[in-house]
């Protein structure tokens, strides 16, 4: 064994606090050094340019290899932020924990970000560098980074995948083609930093950090609720640039030790084909997206697959969705409260949601003496409120009130997630009856609703741009102009994302 691989090994034997993400892939490395790790999009050329991947634990160990000594070599200090706006792919894994190798913070952008949201997180953050890839389903996500790094002033360095990047971009597929270089020894402690997400409150736009082992207990309530056996091979099918989106796929994969399967949302005849040919057992999707695949006799079509995760955006939407009847997979509600935290149950044999009880629940939930996952209680306000290991309770910390007196409030030892919720008479479960008031959300994307008006008024007189109740995502946006061709120009030129850009798109149809 080389003394490199010796020190490794010596390093994840030892006890230590609590594992990191780097900690539980160098242990399944150790344990099984060519066996499958990761599995690029089988549509990956078309996303981004790239041919997909196949990659063993010992492949993916010499990439993360290589792009954490290019980080340092870069000269990013330990503990600093380092940004990332990626597609689904092997790409985004690699470097997420190449980054935590090297000692750094990642704060993951979502890919619905443009020049504004991007910039102000950047910011808010003081990231060191940004990584993405040169285009992404045809747009340019190269020229974004470098456009927003140029008005964030801690940016320092920004890198990126794939051809033809703009002059000053790293090219880090260079990097991937060339050995190792300078590494430096970080203390594997699951009580730092690992991540920052972001999330819309009451209060406006908020960092959420976040450090290892919160996102391991976030992965563990999903993983033990719905019985995700060791060595499966997972499909994950949702966004990852989000606590939900990295606990379901990367950490997800870590703890089983088996292999990651990655599809970049949504392509459906693509994604039965990647179930099929890579023999997945596990689907990890939206769950709308699943309850679909489920009502078209899945059995049938994919007859590998044990398990099926389901993950809410509106949990509000659960209690009314339509039952399961694919009983060869069972079906497994997460319940998402935007980056606050998450619990999942599993639906009994009628394929319908289970009540959910207030107060502490295990995971698996059913099963008597198991790990406490975390609390659900009812907060004086008549909203759901989260606590336990994945939930970042100093992050949503509300503002110190200003009055006469000098005297600190106590601090909450809960997450407030602004869920309108109350107990069943019947039942005593919790019933979650609306979303946070004053907060719109598109699929993933939250936002203020007064951020809607504000827009309207930038686009002048007649302008108008709101939000509609929709069953799948939450709301959808529609917009009225004058000139809707000119209002779409209008919005990009103030660096909005597309959802806002498309609010205001013709919807005539062929004369």
């Amino acid at each position: 064994m080389s003394l490199k691989r010796r020190k490794r090994s010596d390093a994840v034997n030892q006890p230590a606090v609590s594992p990191t993400l780097d900690t539980l892939f160098q242990r399944t490395l150790m344990r099984q050094p060519h066996a499958t790790a990761l599995l690029d999009p089988l549509n990956k050329a078309r996303i981004t340019g790239h041919q997909p991947r196949r990659m063993t634990y010992t492949e993916a160990d010499t990439a993360i290899e290589a792009l954490s000594a290019h980080f340092v070599e870069s000269g990013l200090p330990a503990n600093s932020v380092i940004a990332i706006q990626l597609p689904n792919t092997v790409e985004f894994v690699l470097t997420v924990l190449a980054a935590h190798r090297a000692g750094l913070v990642v704060a993951v952008l979502p890919l619905l970000w443009r020049h504004a949201e991007l910039t102000a997180a950047l910011n808010r953050t003081a990231a060191r560098a940004i990584v993405t890839m040169s285009t992404v389903d045809g747009v340019g996500y190269a020229d974004l980074a470098m456009h927003a790094a140029a008005e964030a002033f801690s940016i320092r360095h920004v890198y990126g995948f794939g051809r033809d990047l703009p002059e000053g971009m790293a090219s880090l597929d260079d990097v991937l083609a060339r050995p190792p270089g300078t590494s430096r020894a970080v203390i594997q402690d699951g009580r730092k930093a690992a991540m920052i997400s972001f999330d819309v409150t009451a209060e406006g736009f908020r960092p959420v950090p976040r450090p290892h082992f919160s996102l391991i207990a976030g992965a563990l309530a999903m993983s033990l609720e719905a019985d995700i056996k060791q060595g499966a091979t997972v499909m994950a099918a949702f966004t990852p640039m989000s606590f939900a989106g990295l606990a379901s796929s990367l950490a997800v994969w870590l703890l089983s030790g088996g292999t990651l399967a990655l599809h970049h949302p949504f392509e459906n005849d693509v994604l039965e084909q990647q179930i099929n040919e890579h023999e997945c057992e596990v689907l990890i999707a939206p769950a709308q997206l699943a309850l679909r695949l489920g009502d078209a006799d899945l059995a049938a079509r994919m007859p590998t697959l044990r398990n099926v995760v389901g993950l809410w955006r509106a949990p509000e939407q659960v209690a009314a969705s339509d039952a399961w009847i694919a009983p060869h997979a069972p079906l497994t509600d997460v319940y998402l409260f935007g980056e606050a935290g998450l619990f999942g149950a599993r639906r009994g044999e009628d394929g319908m949601p289970v009540p959910v009880m207030p107060g502490p629940h295990g995971a698996p939930r059913e099963q008597a003496g198991s790990s406490i996952a975390g609390e659900i209680l009812l907060t004086p306000k008549g909203t759901l409120g989260l606590r336990g290991a994945m939930v970042p309770i100093a992050a949503y910390a509300p503002p110190q009130p200003v009055g006469e007196t000098l005297i600190a409030q106590p601090p909450r030892d809960y997450v407030d997630t602004g869920y309108a919720a109350r107990l069943d008479r019947a039942s005593g479960a919790i019933c979650i009856t609306a979303p946070p008031s004053g907060i719109m959300a598109v699929g993933g994307y939250r936002f203020l609703s007064n951020d809607l008006q504000e827009w309207a008024r930038r686009l002048g007189q007649g302008a108008l741009l709101t939000a509609l109740p929709d069953r799948l995502s939450g709301h959808r946006l529609a917009g009225r102009a004058l000139d809707n061709a000119r209002a779409r120009e209008a919005l990009s030129e103030l660096g909005l994302n597309p959802l806002m850009v498309e609010a205001f798109r013709d919807r005539s149809g062929p004369g």
